[in-house]
């Protein structure tokens, strides 16, 4: 039997910055998202999915940075490409997900230099509370409402 230790989430000076809402912003910017089905991606000559492509656009037309309660959980909007839209709702999680990482420690190797190595110990990056969860099939839009 092999274990790990466990450890608490390292101090950042910095968020890292995230696109959602400042009630689902987290520091690394982590979302659980929810899909039924499967997203084709384009891709290239040796069939490889293209890198970089954005996969879509997320809206939350009922927020506002003044909101209070979750009323506004209700709607959220996957813009897919620029005909399809995807209507879901975000929803709290019945137990939350820790997100962990193997930990990094900064080491010496043998020529002098820093080297950064990886141990067995564990650390946790985030804890996911909810989730974005889109369970219908897309609807056809114009390009009116296609991403920029």
């Amino acid at each position: 039997m092999e274990s790990a230790q466990l450890y608490p989430p390292a101090k950042r000076a910095t968020p890292a910055p995230s696109p959602l809402p400042k009630l689902l912003h987290t520091p690394s910017g982590l979302a659980l998202l929810e899909l039924q089905g499967v997203i084709n991606l384009p891709t290239d000559a040796e069939g490889e999915p293209l890198s970089g492509f954005q996969i879509g656009r997320l809206e939350f037309p009922e927020y506002s940075p003044d909101a209070t309660g979750s009323a506004w959980m209700k709607r959220v909007h996957l813009y897919v490409g620029q005909h399809q839209r995807l209507n879901g709702e975000v929803k709290k999680l019945p137990k939350a997900l820790a997100v962990v990482r193997r930990r990094e420690v900064a080491g010496e190797d043998g020529g002098g230099g820093a080297q950064e190595g990886v141990d067995g110990a564990l650390e946790v990056v985030e804890i996911v509370k909810y989730k974005l969860m889109f369970s219908g099939r897309p609807e056809p839009v114009g390009t009116a409402h296609a991403p920029a």
